[in-house]
């Protein structure tokens, strides 16, 4: 998810970085065996009853057994976390052309979720990154020479103003849209490269993941934390935008309109490997996306 202002400057750029637009373990209980027969253990010992032999329920190994099961669900959740590391650590190097930064951006469909750490520390890569601050400063450099938001006033100040709201508008994007309620919603809140199959079959997955999305448990559902985060950006930029550019109905056309372009944004990502290797005969850091896709289908080949 990317927060973008109405600047044409900050619109191409977020729209190229769009840097900013799971599971069960189960074992079984072990069979139960008869108890060995003890002189001084009477109540475990084997009884005669009418013919038939009754044997005391094993209470203490089915404790074991459930002690078995919570050792195996922490192990893998474990290992889970750790393969999320590590594919988070890959996805950190990605930059467009080398500058601009692409890490909310993987090519495994199937990619290990992210803990709520992981993914404020994604978020926080992404917007501290240099390259955000160089954005906003061409983008306040933009609005000054077209004297938007006149009541911010020219000069020095008047661009501090500008260059500060502009950066504000992406890190407010990113945290909510890509970290908070991410964490709260349960949802992964990068772009799962489809890679593979059909032009129209990617470009309608790509166009599709604006307003649907992985979650942590591998289902796919409304992408509640992108759209929601444009809104709640919106509604933060009333703090600080002139008195002229505020209320709600600005907001919700902000929103709209950021959630629009983020669309554009997902098919840039989807086919920007594809024109990479066309230009510059470069292949992708990873391979071909494989995995579910949001309306449930296969990913592979058509």
């Amino acid at each position: 998810m990317i927060a973008i202002q109405s600047s044409s400057v900050r619109r191409f750029l977020g729209l190229v970085c769009l840097s900013g637009g799971f599971f069960f373990a189960h074992s079984s209980l072990p069979a139960q065996t008869t108890v060995a027969e003890l002189p001084d253990a009477p109540n475990a010992v084997s009884q005669q009853t009418n013919g038939q032999q009754e044997t005391p329920a094993p209470q203490q190994q089915s404790n074991s057994g459930s002690s078995s099961t919570s050792s195996s669900t922490q192990t893998n959740a474990k290992q889970q976390q750790d393969q999320a590391a590590q594919q988070l650590k890959q996805e950190e190097k990605q930059r467009i052309l080398g500058v601009v930064p692409n890490f909310n951006t993987t090519d495994i469909q199937n990619a290990a979720p992210l803990t709520p750490k992981q993914k404020f520390q994604l978020d926080m890569k992404s917007s501290l990154d240099p390259f955000e601050f160089v954005a906003a400063g061409l983008d306040a450099a933009d609005e000054q020479a077209e004297d938007s938001f006149p009541e911010y006033g020219q000069g020095m100040k008047g661009y501090a103003k500008r260059f500060g709201a502009s950066y504000a508008d992406a890190f407010d994007g990113g945290l909510w849209g890509n970290a908070i309620l991410p964490i709260v919603m349960h949802e992964d809140p990068r772009y799962l490269r489809k890679g593979t199959g059909s032009f129209w079959s990617r470009f309608w997955y790509s166009a599709a993941t604006t307003v649907w999305c992985k979650r942590d448990n591998g289902t796919w559902g409304p992408n509640y934390a992108n759209v929601a985060g444009n809104f709640v950006a919106g509604g933060i930029s009333n703090f600080y935008y002139p008195a002229s550019d505020r209320g709600g109905l600005l907001t919700v056309e902000r929103a709209l309109t950021v959630t629009a372009e983020g669309t554009v944004g997902a098919e840039f990502v989807e086919f920007w490997p594809d024109v990479s290797h066309h230009l510059f005969h470069k292949k992708s850091m990873s391979p071909p996306a494989q995995g579910a896709s949001p309306n449930g289908a296969s990913a592979n080949p058509q």
